[in-house]
């Protein structure tokens, strides 16, 4: 695909803003998905599949920064990240299997829920990290292979879900947690890409492009949230806004202004 410098403006600086909200957020896709395919041109699957890309590129890159700052703590979130992972690689298979559309339409109404989990107690987003009670593993294995398959199943909104579960279930402080979901998402995202490229349904060219802008702007972030004393406010304060425009672009609200 031949793309004017426009269109590389537009790619590169939303993939970087998409980067930004991933990281200490997430829904950043419904950034990138909408310049791939209502700027760049790509059919919806195709994009739902190129979008990987800067996914990975971006958690790699968040991820590195993270644990050079001593913010991505591996070793004690080992189990989890498995759990993930396997429930990822089903979600990645029963996609194949089914039509996901009935999953989108629900995502609406959990997202509201989501919202108002955050909004309810947001002195405890901004706790450090709790970590002297483990979690009992009748709750951790259902929880987190269910929220393995739900990101390998859609991965829209996985980083929102991701975070309350890190936050208010396994407490963790946010920019830990946000650290675990760069690495986990970047691990089960390589083998989403490389599902997909066999699928022969990933536009590199394009991905690239828009991976580079999200690169940076995760990377960025990452160095930034790892060594700014007031990260943790600041990724709950972007966590808000994110999950209400979010709600309204899925309402169909923005459209309905922006026409």
């Amino acid at each position: 695909m031949d793309l004017t410098l426009t269109q590389y403006i537009i790619a590169i600086g939303g993939g970087f803003f998409a980067g930004i909200i991933n990281t200490l957020a997430g829904n950043g896709s419904a950034i990138t998905l909408t310049i791939l395919i209502e700027v760049l041109g790509l059919p919806p699957l195709v994009a739902n599949a190129t979008n990987r890309v800067g996914i990975c590129s971006q958690s790699i890159a968040g991820s590195i920064a993270f644990y050079r700052n001593d913010k991505l703590p591996i070793h004690r979130s080992r189990w989890l990240i498995i759990l993930i992972v396997i429930g990822a690689i089903i979600g990645m298979y029963t996609v194949t299997q089914v039509d996901n559309q009935q999953f989108r339409n629900v995502f609406r109404y959990l997202m509201i829920v989501m919202l108002f989990v955050i909004l309810v107690n947001p002195k405890r987003w901004l706790q450090e990290s709790d970590l002297t009670k483990d979690m009992s593993w009748w709750l951790a294995v259902p929880l987190f292979l269910g929220l393995g398959f739900y990101g390998g199943f859609i991965q829209m909104g996985m980083g929102v879900f991701f975070l309350a579960t890190m936050v208010l279930v396994a407490r963790y402080e946010i920019i830990e947690a946000n650290a675990v979901k760069s690495f986990v998402i970047a691990i089960y995202t390589i083998l989403a890409i490389a599902f997909f490229h066999w699928k022969g349904l990933i536009d590199w060219k394009t991905g690239l492009i828009v991976a580079i802008g999200q690169t940076i702007g995760g990377w960025i972030t990452a160095q930034y949230a790892s060594t700014y004393p007031k990260a943790n406010l600041w990724a709950y304060r972007l966590l808000v806004v994110t999950m209400i425009f979010a709600i309204l672009k899925l309402f169909g609200v923005l459209d309905y202004f922006f026409k």
